[in-house]
């Protein structure tokens, strides 16, 4: 009687561990639901991590992460450079954080984060991370079919002492397996898919935001700046389309954002719809989404904290005049129909 009690109380004792420490990790899906910011203390070989040039590199690091109820998490995870553009113009290139470690108990539940960082230590360069943070929050009213992000006031620390510790607001954005997954979806890998191959009305409402935001720097075909997910339930269906990556749109305006020769425009704040054709009925359907989320949206920007209201009321006018013009029948019909793309 006693050996099967002791047994018991250690099974009992284990299974209560194994559920405690389950309890402990950071929900990854609440992670990206929650609003306010978080602190982080990030620290690794900085040269090392501005001399890498190969993908899918990772070096050791050590990531403190202090969440708004004062909760403290210090484990070791991996980094590694990404990006093309900016990982050779930057001080710092864009970050991969893989939290999946065998060290990191409580963090490796978030798997492997971009972490998007200011291109370089000016003020400037900080506001143009905050607008492209305040894009993805627009897309958010949209649709839950989008890509959530995490405001991050991080503190950038050498782990060989060579570089002073610099401290600068940065976003991390949600896993896209975590995304596909809340919404019913897989990711898979496909060959090239054209763009009317994919989920009509989403790919309209895609094309619709990308013209409201004033970006052009996207491709499906291409596989650039948008990512296709497919349904778990019926994997026939055509796949949907995802727009991620908006530094180089209008809203955010950043001073190395410049239009592709074949748009034709000068700025990027020049608005170019790169959508295909759509009957009025469908445009119409779309652009009735955008016009009932306009509070919502104007809300946004209007209601964040961390950006000068000379920004964001630069901001609200931009998107205004898109609000204007999708209330022009005339301007409707020649921008979303007569002159969609055909090819």
């Amino acid at each position: 009687m006693n050996r099967l009690f002791l047994l018991l109380s250690i099974i009992f004792i284990c299974s209560s561990h194994g559920n405690l420490l389950q309890a402990q990790q950071v929900d990854s899906l609440q992670f990206f639901t929650d609003e306010a910011a978080i602190e982080m203390q990030l620290t690794t070989d900085i040269k090392a991590l501005q001399n890498e040039k190969g993908q899918d590199v990772f070096q050791p690091a050590t990531a403190s992460l202090k969440f708004p109820d004062g909760t403290v998490i210090e484990e070791p995870i991996q980094v590694g450079p990404r990006g093309k553009f900016r990982r050779g113009y930057c001080r710092i290139p864009p970050i991969m954080m893989q939290f999946r470690n065998a060290g990191a108990a409580r963090l490796s539940s978030l798997g492997k984060l971009k972490l998007v960082i200011p291109c370089g230590g000016a003020a400037a360069d900080e506001e143009l991370i905050l607008k492209e943070f305040l894009v993805y929050k627009l897309y958010n009213q949209l649709t839950d079919l989008s890509l959530r992000v995490r405001l991050v006031k991080t503190t950038f620390n050498d782990s060989k002492g060579k570089f002073k510790s610099f401290t600068q607001y940065s976003f991390l954005m949600e896993d896209d397996g975590d995304m596909a997954r809340r919404n019913g979806c897989k990711k898979r890998t496909h060959g090239q898919i054209l763009t009317e191959a994919t989920d009509r009305k989403t790919m309209t409402r895609v094309a619709v935001f990308e013209y409201m935001i004033g970006n052009t720097d996207w491709s499906v075909p291409n596989n650039h700046n948008i990512e296709l997910v497919f349904s778990r339930e019926n994997p026939a269906l055509m796949p949907y389309a995802v727009p991620y990556d908006f530094d180089y749109c209008g809203l955010v305006d950043a001073s190395y954002a410049v239009p592709a020769d074949v748009i034709g425009t000068e700025k990027v704040t020049e608005r170019v719809y790169r959508g295909f054709p759509r009957n009025m009925d469908e445009i119409q359907e779309t652009l009735d989404l955008f016009r009932a989320k306009k509070e919502n949206v104007i809300g946004v920007i209007r209601n964040f904290a961390l950006l000068p209201d000379k920004v964001k009321n630069g901001m609200i006018r931009y998107l205004e005049e898109f609000f204007r013009i999708i209330e022009n029948k005339n301007d409707v019909k020649s921008i979303f129909i007569d002159n969609a793309r055909t090819s």
